[in-house]
C-alpha cells in the first residue's frame, strides 16, 4: 500500500470502519512512511481530545426542577403556547447535548476496542512479532519483569492445571498508557489479557464481539482488565471466572 491508496481511508482507519485484510496493509505502511505515519498521529490527537472526560456533559440532577419552574414562570397566561415553546426548546436543548456526549464517549469506547483486537492481532504476525517480551515458565518469571517496567504490579496467574497455559507477557501501549499483556493458550488460541490501573468502581464482565475476536472487559481491586481472543465466549468466560476467582 503507497501513500496515495492510504489518504482515503485514514478516517475510516481512525473510526474503525476498515475490514482486518485492510487495516493490517494500512498498519505496516504506517511503521514504514513518516508522513502518513504524522497524518495519523493528529487525527488520533484530535479523537482523544474529543474523548476527554472534560468535553462530557452530565446533566445536573435539578435540571426537571429548573424546567417546570421556568415554564410556571412564563407569562403571559393566556398565551399557554409561549411557555410550551420555552418547554419544548430547552427539553431539545439538554437532549441534544446529551446525545451529542453520549456519541463522544461511545466512539470513544469503539476506539480502544479497536486498538485492543489491533494489538491482539499484531501480536501473532510472523513478521515483527511482539507476542512476547518475556516467556515465563510459571507466573514467578512474569511478574517480577512486570514490576521493574511498570507503575503498577498487574497479577499474574498459573492456570495451568484448569486448561490455560501462561506462555508469556509483553508491554504494550493502549488507552493513553503502558499496559501489561499477559498471554495464555487454549488448545491452538491465544488470548491477551490486558491490565493497567483503573479509579472506576468495580463492574461485572461484559462482553462484546469486534471482527471475529470476543472481547470481555471488567474491573476489579482498583485495576481494568480486558481479556481478547478467537477463542469462543463460553470458554473466554470461564478463563474470565478463574483470573476473577485468584483475584479475590
Amino acid at each position: 500500500m503507497n501513500c496515495q491508496e492510504t489518504q482515503p481511508l485514514l478516517h475510516g482507519y481512525v473510526d474503525g470502519e476498515l475490514d482486518l485484510t485492510t487495516t493490517l496493509a494500512l498498519e505496516q505502511h504506517l511503521r514504514q512512511c513518516p508522513a502518513c505515519a504524522g497524518e495519523h498521529s493528529a487525527l488520533r490527537t484530535l479523537r482523544s481530545t474529543l474523548a476527554d472526560g472534560a468535553l462530557y456533559f452530565q446533566p445536573p440532577p435539578n435540571l426537571r426542577s429548573r424546567v417546570r419552574a421556568a415554564v410556571r414562570r412564563t407569562r403571559p397566561r393566556p398565551y399557554p403556547w409561549r411557555w410550551l415553546a420555552v418547554a419544548a426548546s430547552l427539553a431539545f436543548v439538554a437532549l441534544t447535548v446529551w446525545g451529542v456526549l453520549r456519541l463522544v464517549a461511545v466512539r470513544a469506547d469503539d476506539l480502544l476496542t479497536r486498538e485492543l483486537v489491533a494489538s491482539h492481532v499484531r501480536s501473532q504476525m510472523p513478521v515483527k512479532n511482539h507476542r512476547f517480551d518475556v516467556e515465563p515458565p510459571d507466573q514467578h518469571t512474569a511478574k517480577p519483569w512486570f514490576e521493574d517496567k511498570l507503575d503498577f504490579a498487574p497479577p499474574v496467574y498459573a492456570l495451568t492445571d484448569q486448561g490455560y497455559d501462561l506462555i508469556g507477557g509483553r508491554l504494550d501501549y493502549l488507552n493513553d498508557r503502558a499496559v501489561a499483556a499477559l498471554v495464555y493458550q487454549r488448545h491452538k488460541h491465544h488470548i491477551s489479557l490486558y491490565v493497567w490501573p483503573s479509579p472506576d468502581a468495580a463492574s461485572a464482565p461484559a462482553t462484546s464481539t469486534r471482527r471475529g475476536f470476543q472481547l470481555i472487559h471488567w474491573q476489579e481491586g482498583g485495576l481494568t482488565y480486558w481479556a481478547v481472543s478467537d477463542l469462543n465466549e463460553s470458554e473466554l468466560r470461564q478463563f474470565v471466572q478463574l483470573i476473577q476467582e485468584r483475584a479475590r
